[in-house]
């Protein structure tokens, strides 16, 4: 008897096999799209995922309260737990300082109890020999035998030295930048590294450009070149296994230049300061004396589809959980018990509360 053949068709779907790469810190998505952490898990709920490999994200500073830095510090801590390379530029004379205020990752009770036991069972050898135990701790945290997507950051403790220094961190200062092609050049050889993806992943890297039209770099006022900069950054970025994250502030540059560099952005995002003393936001929001500032999602970056990201809310105010760990909530009226809204990780969304009279 013969057997049976399955028929096709030419106009049958072809099934793409998912990549098997065990990179940490990476995230494989809808439609072969690969996602990397932000280092703040509410934010990569909100983005669907976390910022797409290959794309262009900006901020938009506020040039009244320095918000964007907290979103800047967690995504270089979040590459320099998962061992992966990071590009450091910014307006300062050292910028290898900056990397001491990188937030460590947030330990909970039962880590520190699991810490303590293990320490107690394992460490049984001679003082003298203690020392030498930092050395070899390993770069990438585990939990329960499993490397985490998105960590929780302290933002009141420094991250662990041997973090920065077993990490491939390269920064460099944009202030004795005259033209912006020193800057390209560093860029493009760290992306070199970095291969696109071609079947196997065998690393990620991150770039991450603080204030890029800062008054105290030279080129401040060539803003024609510094399109062409952010250009150039977007097509080499598309190429590779990277993220760029550039900030910027936006009042500083005609808004002419501001919407073309805001055009060129797959991930457009915009901080703004809350006045300490607001009357009206105080009455119309619930927890507005813990805010430290709104974040704006102003766009989100679409790989291989093109069906909208529809998110839940544009606008969500940034606030400490426990005065150490950022999180995102979404912006809720004032209700009448006073009761103040959730983390948008634990809420899933703005939910109104009460029934519905139909």
């Amino acid at each position: 008897m013969a057997s049976s053949k399955v028929r096709t068709s030419s106009f049958s779907r072809k099934v793409l096999t998912a990549p098997t790469s065990s990179v940490p810190g990476l995230k494989y998505g809808p439609n072969g799209t690969i996602f990397l952490s932000s280092g703040i898990a509410d934010l990569d709920k909100i983005l669907g995922g976390g910022f797409h490999l290959g794309s262009l994200v900006m901020i938009m500073e506020d040039t009244e309260a320095p918000h964007h830095m907290l979103l800047l510090r967690t995504f270089m801590s979040q590459g320099l737990i998962h061992n992966q390379p990071v590009f450091y530029a910014s307006p300062s004379k050292n910028p290898r300082a900056f990397l001491g205020t990188l937030p460590a990752t947030l330990v909970s009770k039962d880590d520190k109890s699991f810490k303590g036991d293990a320490e107690q069972k394992d460490l049984r050898i001679a003082w003298q020999y203690k020392k030498y135990l930092g050395e070899n701790k390993p770069s990438i945290e585990e939990r329960d035998g499993k490397v985490e997507y998105c960590n929780d950051f302290d933002l009141r403790k420094p991250i662990e030295k041997h973090l920065i220094a077993g990490n491939r961190v390269e920064c460099v200062s944009l202030l004795g930048c005259s033209s912006l092609a020193g800057i390209r050049d560093s860029c493009s050889k760290f992306l070199s590294q970095l291969p696109r993806y071609d079947g196997s992943i065998t690393s990620a890297g991150r770039i991450a450009i603080q204030s890029f039209c800062s008054p105290q770099c030279e080129y401040y006022d060539k803003e024609w070149d510094m399109l062409s900069f952010i250009r150039s950054i977007k097509s080499m970025v598309r190429s590779s296994n990277a993220v760029a994250f550039i900030t910027f502030p936006a009042s500083l540059v005609s808004p002419s230049v501001s919407k073309r560099w805001q055009h060129l952005a797959d991930t457009l995002l915009a901080v703004k300061a809350i006045p300490d003393e607001d009357k009206e936001l105080a009455t119309l929001l619930t927890g507005y004396q813990d805010m430290l500032g709104l974040l704006s999602i102003n766009k989100v970056a679409r790989f291989n589809t093109q069906v909208p990201v529809i998110l839940d809310a544009t606008t969500y105010s940034m606030k400490l959980q426990k005065r150490r760990s950022l999180v995102l909530e979404c912006l809720n009226q004032a209700p009448v018990d006073g009761s103040s809204g959730s983390s948008y990780g634990t809420s899933g969304g703005c939910s109104s509360t009460g029934a519905t009279d139909f």
